[in-house]
């Protein structure tokens, strides 16, 4: 039987596993209780890990986070924006899609939760991501876009993308997010 510690005071109270944590409403304590040691060989061995076997999930986080990014690319398309390029690797950082509306370039990270997720898309982009991107952005202005004079400005959007129960993709699109 395994059991577990728990620091009461300056005694250790052991208890079987099964047994919830005692509230104590007196000033009474427990009864020390000592537990003779076990030899490794008398030591059950730890149950194996479940693995989950990636063949039987219905979806992947690499399909799913490709399937969010093929969907804000159609959506993009839809609205009349041009796509340059996906998953476009600038340094060590990835841009998920560069964009063209007219003369502006647009970065665009996309995120996607499950369904069972307590956070919403856009509410994980972190600050050190925005600072990740933000610099790679500026860094591919430097390189491609500054002498072109067709294009004005660089703006960074975000894009969450969440699928219904028929697995049609829900896009939520904040224009200048950072």
């Amino acid at each position: 039987m395994q059991r577990r510690r728990f620091r009461h005071g300056r005694r250790h109270l052991t208890l079987p596993r099964d047994e919830p944590f005692p509230l104590f409403t007196s000033d009474k304590r427990p009864p020390r209780t000592r537990e003779r040691s076990t030899s490794s060989v008398d030591r059950a061995a730890p149950a194996a890990s479940k693995r989950i076997d990636p063949s039987t999930t219905t979806r992947t986080r690499q399909e799913s986070g490709a399937r969010a990014e093929d969907a804000a690319a159609n959506y993009f398309e839809l609205i009349g924006y041009s796509i340059l390029a996906r998953n476009l690797r600038v340094g060590r950082a990835e841009i998920d899609l560069l964009v063209r509306d007219d003369d502006v370039i647009v970065v665009v990270e996309v995120r996607t939760r499950g369904p069972g997720s307590y956070q919403r898309p856009l509410d994980s982009i972190t600050p050190a991501k925005r600072r990740r991107l933000r610099a790679a952005g500026e860094s591919l202005w430097r390189k491609r876009f500054l002498k072109d004079q067709q294009i004005s400005r660089m703006r960074f959007d975000a894009v969450g993308v969440t699928f219904d129960e028929n697995d049609k993709p829900i896009v939520e699109h904040i224009r200048a997010a950072f």
